[in-house]
């Protein structure tokens, strides 16, 4: 039998995937340009993965001030964030808060699911097909999935877990009723960013807690404490200056970045500098020196203070030194917490350590590992995603002559894009964020902003142009890409394995698909590319108005 939606065809300028922030800004700026604008998002609400991470003690790496939209005064200054780094619940009703202030629900569409999206060459256009059969066409297709999606939650193959009597979680997909841990044996695989925000939370409320860690990470102090109103006034006060501040810092939080060498100091030097950063709390350890990132001597200097702080937090010395990281420090995404350390001093943790005693199976009962069973009530899985590519992989894309995006990229191996906005073959379709932008490393709304507002100009200046398509040239995102691994290859974050490069999923092609020149020249970059008639992209004048039967 026929599903009478297949037949039915909406056509619109532009179909947004998702309703983060990425998804409101851009439908706020298209919709305010006249195009016809519809966002699909696959949530009952707004919020992108802040939607979906609802794990206890989720929590911002960024601090709330900078953590948000700043294109608007008024709409800034109608907001207060309550402290430095927001919970997850706080974020949320920031951004319905803003989907309210602007009227956005209206032209989105939720409980839905983007299946696939193919390129029309005969019509240019897109054609979008939802999971209950709709089909929609779109002169461009704009992807708001951001590099960490519900869609690409990374769930291990471990043999037995149908089996498991118990119940499961994800952290990138938490319930949103309260999952009830008192009395409860949880297992916690996974110690990233979403584990060690979590663990300290669970171990408060869960009879007993089983920490299974493959790799010990560098986790800083958050320094997190409560705004006051005086604070909150002069943040307000000073919005010009802040915003621009954003903009044209290296991460988009303004006032990190040192300009000295670690190894320009003495040890006792160092020393004090590290201490008071430390204190600080935050990001605040990463931009200590200007060559943590660069030389690995003076990385060392910095990793071997965290290593000193875990061994004076964590009492027993057995526990300490199964905590502590070797690989270089900020190599793998940095963490903040609260008392993540100090939660090893509790009675009713322990800590597995499955480099060497690895996982074999989930069992009804709990997990096996090669030396021990460990019963367990609940499992939680903080493992993370299937980063950076996973989120537009999920979704069957095709461009011209039917290939699909995941044929364009090798499954990876060889991601080409030009400046992570677009990628040949592909006309019409732009990403936010996408690989090979500045993304997430650093302050992630300050990068949405610049790519949103990019996008949002250059659609307008299609429209004034008459341009029909525009598509990135094969040798223009050949040399992006290439830029973009030399970059990479002269820090240190290509020595070592983490989501950045792929190596949390198995047999994932490894590359480091994150540009590392920073938000500001980057933001200038594309700017001078728009100025210059959009050098790299191939435009197509308009040919006559073609119609969608």
């Amino acid at each position: 039998m026929t599903n009478p939606k297949q037949n039915q065809i909406n056509t619109y300028d532009a179909v947004v995937i998702g309703a983060g922030f990425s998804g409101l800004y851009m439908l706020h700026l298209l919709r305010e340009a006249g195009f016809t604008t519809r966002v699909y998002e696959k949530g009952n609400g707004v919020g992108g993965a802040w939607y979906w991470s609802r794990y206890p003690g989720a929590r911002c790496d960024s601090e709330s001030i900078y953590y948000n939209f700043v294109f608007s005064e008024e709409l800034y200054k109608e907001w207060s964030w309550s402290s430095r780094y927001p919970e997850q619940p706080e974020i949320l009703r920031y951004l319905n808060f803003v989907a309210d202030r602007l009227d956005l629900r209206r032209d989105i569409q939720f409980n839905t699911e983007v299946r696939s999206a193919h390129y029309d060459e005969s019509i240019n256009k897109w054609h979008i097909q939802l999971h209950d059969g709709t089909s929609i066409s779109a002169k461009y297709l704009i992807t708001g999935l951001g590099c960490l999606s519900v869609n690409a939650t990374n769930v291990p193959n471990f043999k037995g877990l149908d089996q498991f009597e118990g119940k499961w979680y994800h952290t990138g997909a938490w319930p949103h009723e309260k999952v009830d841990l008192r009395g409860k044996r949880v297992g916690v695989i996974g110690t990233g960013s979403s584990g060690i925000q979590t663990i300290p939370v669970i171990a408060q409320e869960a009879a007993h807690l089983t920490v299974f860690q493959r790799t010990p990470q560098y986790s800083l102090p958050a320094g997190n404490h409560p705004y006051t109103t005086e604070f909150i006034q002069r943040t307000k006060d000073n919005f010009k200056e802040i915003a621009r501040q954003m903009h044209e810092s290296m991460g988009g939080q303004p006032g990190l970045a040192s300009d000295r060498s670690a190894l320009e100091d003495t040890p006792e030097q160092r020393q004090k500098v590290y201490e008071a950063a430390w204190e600080k709390g935050g990001a605040a350890m990463m931009f200590a020196y200007n060559d943590l990132l660069t030389n690995e001597e003076a990385n060392e200097t910095a990793a071997n203070f965290i290593r000193s702080k875990i061994g004076e937090i964590v009492k027993d010395p057995s526990i300490a030194e199964k905590l502590m990281p070797t690989y270089h420090f900020a190599t793998k995404r940095i963490v903040m917490d609260t008392n993540y350390f100090e939660t090893y001093n509790r009675e009713n943790v322990t800590l597995v350590d499955v480099k060497n005693a690895p996982i074999v199976e989930i069992t009804p009962k709990g997990i096996r590992t090669t030396e021990e069973e460990y019963e367990l009530d609940i499992i939680v899985f903080a493992t993370g995603y299937d980063g950076m590519t996973g989120p537009l992989l999920k979704i069957d894309i095709r461009g011209k002559e039917g290939v699909s995006l995941k044929e364009k990229w090798d499954n990876g191996a060889q991601v080409n894009t030009y400046l992570g906005l677009a990628t040949s073959g592909f006309p019409n379709m732009f990403m936010v964020t996408g690989p090979e932008s500045p993304s997430v490393l650093g302050n992630v709304p300050v990068a949405i902003q610049q790519h949103v507002e990019w996008i949002s100009d250059c659609i307008n200046y299609l429209r004034e142009n008459e341009i029909e398509t525009m598509e990135a040239n094969v040798e223009a995102e050949q040399n992006w890409s290439k830029h973009c691994s030399e970059l990479a290859d002269s820090t240190l974050y290509t020595k070592t394995d983490s989501w950045y490069t792929g190596a949390n999923i198995p047999g994932k092609p490894r590359g480091f698909l994150i540009y590392l020149g920073g938000y500001a020249p980057y933001n200038q970059m594309i700017k001078d590319i728009a100025k210059n008639n959009y050098n790299g992209f191939t435009l197509t004048p308009h040919k006559g108005e073609i119609y969608l039967n």
